[in-house]
């Protein structure tokens, strides 16, 4: 058991660790892929601002959309400044890849401008440039190239962008991430399972003292039982043996299985001890059962019925079985109603094929409390009792 609980610590941690660090990196990794495609829009709005090409560098940030004269001489409007937020600097025109296609506004590519990239011939910027107007998307990826449109007086501009470094620059940190990650998840893993046994120290503490009061009150219970059946015994002796008598002597015995059950729980560390599976007598076995209840339910104003199909065979653990009616008789016996009645049926059916062990009592109103655990062992519903 204490090693079961020690396995399932370090598994819960294990996967709460995994989740954790899942979340992080791929938070960190999204976070990156989000920036760079970002900063790569910027740069591609820059130049369709700017009829495709890059603006001469302000320092200040400022947009010089107005001439700087009040001069009535025409000239040519200068360029759109792009804010200095925005990732451009001196040296980003030089730095940046690109070419430019142009279209109608029938959609036929009239111009191609690939003086700023040097992996791309003008017939291969025509195909891009068709690949992306069939497609009718604004923006996206195109082999190793980021692509975006803008419209103009004459048309449309697409602009490629080489990302091929960013994607490289992209890769490079997910695959270390994740490899900083997996190391650090194994190396936490490996403390977990090192210092799990410390971990759980208090709860095996609690486990070896709850042991150890179950075998000291087994055995100190056993000296009373053992002098009650000696009375018993000797007023057997004294006068002729009655029912009251008869049913002490089956109290006792049954007393003793159940210590020999808590202490044989008090020794168990791991599994529950195997079934014992042999050929016995089912109808013998229910009746000795179920009969001590007889005379507690009379105490109680209730009848108990025993209805046993005589002679009846089962293959199974007879004690599990004898326990099993047990645990049913005494709950039917104490949620029954007043002056109700409990019957306990075995029988066969489908023909002889199979038997059936029925317990039921009259009932009206449910008891109180959890009825999920009302057939668990030792369960009361009054909280006031369990503590």
């Amino acid at each position: 058991m204490i090693k079961r609980l020690q396995r399932k610590f370090v598994v819960i941690a294990a996967v709460c660790l995994l989740i954790v660090e899942f979340t992080i990196i791929g938070g960190i990794n999204g976070v990156n892929i989000y920036q760079t495609n970002k900063n790569a829009d910027d740069l591609l709005n820059i130049i369709i601002e700017n009829d495709g090409r890059f603006p001469e560098f302000d320092p200040k940030g400022m947009k010089h959309d107005k001439p700087q004269d009040n001069s009535d001489s025409a000239s040519p409007p200068e360029s759109k400044k792009p804010d200095k937020h925005r990732g451009f600097n001196e040296e980003t025109k030089y730095q940046t890849r690109y070419f430019v296609v142009y279209a109608d506004s029938n959609g036929e590519i009239t111009k191609v401008d690939t003086g700023h990239v040097a992996a791309v011939s003008s017939s291969q910027a025509i195909e891009y440039g068709k690949s992306v107007l069939d497609s009718g998307k604004t923006s996206g990826t195109s082999g190793n190239y980021r692509y975006k449109t803008g419209d103009t007086d004459k048309g449309k501009i697409i602009v490629f962008m080489d990302c091929r470094s960013d994607s490289a620059t992209k890769n490079r940190f997910l695959l270390v991430s994740c490899a900083i990650g997996a190391a650090g998840y194994i190396l936490v893993c490996l403390l977990i399972i090192i210092f799990s046994k410390r971990a759980i120290r208090p709860v095996v503490e609690s486990f070896e003292k709850q042991k150890q009061f179950i075998t000291d009150a087994g055995h100190e219970i056993k000296t009373p039982l053992a002098i009650i059946s000696a009375n018993t015994e000797v007023l057997e002796m004294v006068s002729e043996p009655n029912q009251w008598t008869v049913s002490i002597k089956n109290q006792i015995t049954r007393l003793n299985g159940l210590l020999k059950e808590l202490l044989s729980l008090a020794k168990m560390e791991e599994e529950k001890p195997a079934l014992t599976m042999a050929d016995f007598n089912i109808s013998d076995a229910v009746y000795d059962a179920a009969s001590p209840f007889t005379t507690l339910a009379e105490t109680k104003g209730k009848k108990l019925t025993i209805d046993v199909a005589n002679g009846l065979s089962y293959h199974g653990d007879e004690g599990a079985i004898r326990q099993l009616v047990s645990i049913l008789t005494e709950n039917a016996v104490k949620y029954a109603d007043e002056d109700g009645e409990i019957i306990v049926k075995l029988f066969t059916s489908h023909n002889g094929k199979e038997t059936d062990l029925e317990v039921s009592n009259t009932c009206k109103e449910p008891p109180q409390g959890d009825l999920t655990k009302l057939f668990d062992r030792f369960y009361r519903d009054d909280s006031s009792r369990s503590r």
